[in-house]
């Protein structure tokens, strides 16, 4: 992941655009059904029927593309050339291009036939997103979070750098970006990205939880092999640092609910264990897992039942 930064340390969009990979694919006959019926029911999808020779989808085809891009992951697009998938062709009726198609939930929604103006493309892509106005910047921040819930890191970091082009220093999309960057393993970047913040930026709780991430992250890395650390529990199930130590490392190998019910368990066994270390690092885990997180909430509902029993 390529990343530029402007004057102030803000975060800016550069790059390749690896996420255009996924939001606009150059489709066949045999991706057909996974790139555009089952996605549909995901996203609205919307195909491009086109031939090399055709003059007017040379054309139609950047300016969809343009139009996809800017909804930023709220619509993808697949590109089909009839010419190399003349079956597919056939079985939607297209009998001349550029024909476009909309899919959604699965099924052809809405379509065109010939070049439209760049307005009349936007009308037609704003109705197959359920709108008269493109995503407001919460909803695609929702729908970025959502791709890298999903495993899309790259895609997502895409979408919150877009987003920090048009607003630098909007905190949830630079939050976004971190996390991604910590997906894709890359924590250098991130870690400079982090130093380079404004003040308030930087203080800002989504910011700051991923902060903690990387903070737990690092220090997660610091203990011993889990194999070796359950190995001790075993010979001595009351050993509260080992225990303290699988925990951490469980963190670090992504095993979350592991490394909370370890530290449950070193709480329950003794609260004040090493300065109520097990309940202190559990609030660094439910801040960098997030307020809403469902680990959160069942770890604090856990941790609250063990406070007042």
């Amino acid at each position: 992941m390529d990343l530029i930064f402007g004057a102030g340390g803000k975060p800016q969009a550069g790059g390749s655009g690896s996420g255009d990979k996924d939001l606009i694919k150059d489709g066949s006959t045999a991706g057909f059904m996974a790139d555009v019926v089952e996605m549909s029911a995901r996203v609205p999808v919307i195909v491009d029927f086109w031939a090399p020779w055709c003059g007017p989808c040379k054309q139609l085809g950047p300016l969809l593309e343009k139009v996809v891009r800017e909804q930023r992951g709220a619509v993808r697009m697949v590109k089909i050339n009839v010419d190399q998938n003349q079956e597919l062709a056939a079985q939607l009726r297209v009998q001349s291009v550029p024909m476009v198609y909309a899919f959604k939930g699965g099924r052809p929604v809405d379509a065109f036939v010939g070049a439209l103006p760049e307005g009349q493309i936007k009308a037609f892509v704003q109705r197959l997103i359920g709108g008269e106005a493109g995503p407001s910047i919460a909803e695609i921040l929702e729908h970025a979070k959502q791709m890298l819930a999903e495993g899309d890191a790259e895609g997502a970091a895409q979408v919150f750098q877009d987003v920090l082009q048009e607003d630098p220093e909007n905190a949830s999309a630079i939050a976004g970006l971190l996390r991604c960057l910590l997906a894709l393993g890359d924590t250098d970047s991130a870690k400079r990205m982090l130093a380079q913040l404004p003040d308030a930026v930087a203080r800002h709780a989504e910011v700051a939880a991923v902060r903690t991430a990387l903070e737990l992250q690092d220090s997660a890395g610091a203990v011993g092999p889990a194999a070796e650390l359950r190995r001790r529990l075993a010979a001595d199930p009351g050993d509260l640092q080992s225990r303290f130590d699988l925990a951490m490392a469980y963190y670090a190998g992504g095993e979350h609910e592991a490394a909370v019910d370890e530290l449950l368990e070193v709480f329950r066994r003794d609260r004040t264990w090493n300065d109520d270390g097990a309940r202190k690092q559990l609030v660094k885990f439910f801040e960098a897992f997030g307020p809403t997180d469902p680990r959160t909430i069942a770890g604090r509902r856990r941790l609250s039942a063990l406070l007042f029993s």
